[in-house]
């Protein structure tokens, strides 16, 4: 079966490109063409944004109550589910994530957060009265913002489209989604599906592009807020034109996140944990935990116990589901990973495992080796910079108060653990420490809870109403009684 496609799913319609301009697909295990698709163009976004401009003006989409739009995202759902195992195929293929971490992670994510934005939706206040200061009552409304452009990264394509499409598309607005040049192919299964789901004429458009096209977009005067999720860099960018242009807007960027290890805590659950929240995707999460604090009397032991667990974990094929580290989605990738390990050995840290070049038995493929850092420095550049691949540093503190401070010391602020048997005490932790989301012996993202970032980790929230609230505008309607 073929992955090539040769239209764009504009206004809920597949529609022939406007250039000839083609994206090729890059399998980051072989090395080879997987897919060829349409590179979209300033002109393929322009008829996207007329497409959702009408569809949100003129259409029937943002008029719909709450319960008729409920009732088609429950569709969307429904059919969603029925393609889990084919979706963590197409995104395991097209960006190397590891087979166990696509079909546990990678496709029934999206899907079970579909499920938790309905029922969120279900009870939202979407209308609701307050009595006024003043005297007379206050109806509130929750608007839909308009046309949103939702811009996802290649790394976590679905998850991170299915944050902003579902809430958008429940609050009423329409939206235009520019994938990642990397990973195109998963959103022609999620156009497929929307087109299945009763999605009104207009109201999702889907165009890949890169850089150029998605800043045509980001700039278009027919949309009304932009979602994105990628490099702080990138936001920053994103954040200035939105800032001229009074645009709204939500970023959700990079991360440089500690965890804690109290000298109670189990060793080998923690280090079990550490192997899924710092190498989950082959490292490449923004929430991935890649500085590990641990006390001067345990860090020897306890990097020498870390860096034994990452060397005898199996890396290859991201389709062989014994495979836990894949390779990087691209050379460009895997040779700013390999660019900061050796930066690492010349900032003086101390190599336990891993290291420059290519894993054993692997001659092709974008691979780096698992590497673990010890007596790392918080001021050497492989604890401050996201590197964005399997690189854990392990840094010694003196005292609780000492690890707190370490992990508040990074310009980023999206994620962290503490590990210990005492959970008041990593509450206690967890309260000190200035990250949007933390985790007590675990880590995950809720769905029924936000998820974001302080400092330059992000703007704005995902998931929980808060994420559903990003969506709307606020309107207050103030009602006088007849006889006034």
């Amino acid at each position: 079966m073929t992955l090539d496609r040769d239209a764009l799913f504009i206004g809920g319609a597949w529609a022939k490109p406007a250039t000839d301009a083609v994206l090729e697909v890059v399998s980051p295990h072989s090395e080879e063409v997987v897919a060829r698709v349409p590179e979209g163009s300033a002109a393929d976004i322009d008829a996207a944004v007329a497409a959702a401009r009408r569809a949100f003006d003129e259409g029937p989409w943002p008029r719909m109550s709450p319960a008729e739009r409920i009732d088609v995202v429950q569709n969307l759902s429904g059919l969603y589910a029925a393609r889990l195992e084919e979706m963590a195929t197409v995104i395991s293929t097209e960006m190397g994530s590891p087979i166990s971490f696509a079909s546990l992670a990678q496709a029934p994510a999206p899907w079970m957060q579909i499920e938790a934005f309905l029922a969120i939706a279900r009870e939202f206040p979407w209308e609701s009265i307050r009595p006024g200061a003043l005297g007379p009552e206050v109806m509130v409304r929750h608007e839909p913002v308009g046309v949103v452009a939702a811009i996802p990264p290649w790394n976590v394509p679905q998850f991170t489209v299915i944050s902003k499409l579902v809430p958008a598309l429940l609050a009423g607005c329409t939206v235009v989604v520019k994938p990642a040049p990397e990973s195109p192919l998963d959103c022609y299964v999620l156009a497929e599906i929307l087109g299945e789901a009763g999605v009104p004429e207009g109201v999702v458009s889907i165009v890949a592009g890169g850089r150029e096209v998605g800043e045509h977009l980001v700039r278009h005067p027919g949309v009304d807020k932009v979602a994105f999720t990628g490099s702080t860099a990138a936001g920053r960018r994103i954040g200035a034109i939105c800032g001229e242009q009074l645009k709204r807007v939500s970023l959700e960027l990079g991360g440089k996140s500690a965890a804690i290890v109290l000298d109670d805590a189990d060793v080998a659950a923690t280090i079990e944990g550490l192997k899924f929240i710092g190498l989950m995707n082959s490292g490449q999460a923004c929430v991935a935990q890649t500085r590990v604090l641990v006390s001067r009397a345990m860090h020897d032991d306890f990097a020498t116990a870390l860096a034994e667990a990452v060397a005898a974990m199996k890396v290859g094929d991201p389709l062989d589901p014994a495979s836990e580290i894949g390779p990087m989605v691209a050379r460009r990738q895997q040779e700013r990973v390999e660019g900061y390990i050796g930066i690492g050995q010349q900032e003086g840290a101390k190599l336990l495992t891993g290291g420059p070049g290519r894993p054993d038995g692997l001659d092709r493929g974008w691979y780096v080796r698992p590497t673990v850092f010890a007596a790392v420095d918080n001021r050497m550049r492989i604890a401050q910079e996201e590197i964005f691949g399997p690189v854990l540093s392990v840094i010694p503190y003196d005292d609780v108060d000492d690890a707190v401070r370490i992990a508040n010391d990074s310009a980023y602020g999206l994620a962290g653990t503490v590990w210990t048997t005492d959970q008041d005490a990593g509450v206690d932790v967890a309260r000190r420490v200035r990250t949007g989301t933390f985790g007590v012996n675990t880590y995950t993202m809720d769905f029924a809870a936000p998820f974001g970032g302080y400092k330059e980790s992000g703007v704005g929230r995902e998931f929980g109403p808060e994420g559903l609230a990003q969506y709307t505008e606020l309107k207050s309607v103030y009602l006088a009684s007849p006889e006034m």
